[in-house]
């Protein structure tokens, strides 16, 4: 389990769920943005690899969640406004949302589709739906408007974790920090 003993910190694979998590989410818009320019096959391979990075992030984002479950995380400054406190309860549930709907709405996609989702090539999930060209669409465009809420909530969630540095100059933002910056001089 993660060490209880800094409550001013995030232990470290806390840090390394976040972390990784946060690099997959990059990659799948960089995979997604290449895909749209790409024609016939030259992009399915680009789609096969944004498929099994999406099945990554939501095998992640469950063990992600169950830990956070097991491990309490550090408080807010006990300053921290009562508005702000619900604003970060509310965004980080909205986030883990995101990183099981998104991916669910991927698979359903694909298979309404008849694509089937592999994950990196070594095994393939069994089809959640049926074929159906009209579900396909819309939970395509489901899929794409989700991922542009996720897309807008981070740099919410990156704009309040700087604010939180650069202007309150608190330890929000180092507590999730693998390397330890030094705090801000008053």
């Amino acid at each position: 389990m993660q060490a209880k003993n800094s409550q001013e910190q995030y232990g470290a694979i806390a840090q390394l769920f976040h972390w990784i998590i946060v690099g997959l989410i990059v990659t799948q818009f960089v995979l997604a943005n290449k895909a749209e320019g790409l024609q016939g096959l030259a992009k399915l391979p680009v789609l096969a690899t944004h498929k099994s990075v999406g099945m990554t992030v939501f095998a992640l984002a469950i063990l992600r969640l169950l830990w956070r479950w097991m491990n309490p995380v550090p408080p807010l400054p006990a300053n921290t406004p009562g508005w702000q406190r619900v604003a970060a309860h509310a965004s980080h549930w909205v986030l883990y949302g995101l990183l099981f709907v998104i991916p669910l709405l991927g698979w359903l996609m694909s298979s309404a589709r008849n694509f089937p989702v592999s994950w990196f090539g070594l095994f393939t999930f069994p089809d959640m739906i049926a074929p159906n060209r009209p579900r396909y669409e819309f939970l395509h465009e489901a899929h794409e408007v989700m991922a542009t809420v996720l897309f807008y909530v981070a740099l919410m969630h990156i704009a309040a974790a700087l604010k939180h540095h650069l202007v309150d100059r608190d330890n929000v933002l180092r507590r999730m920090l693998p390397v330890k910056l030094k705090p801000e001089n008053r």
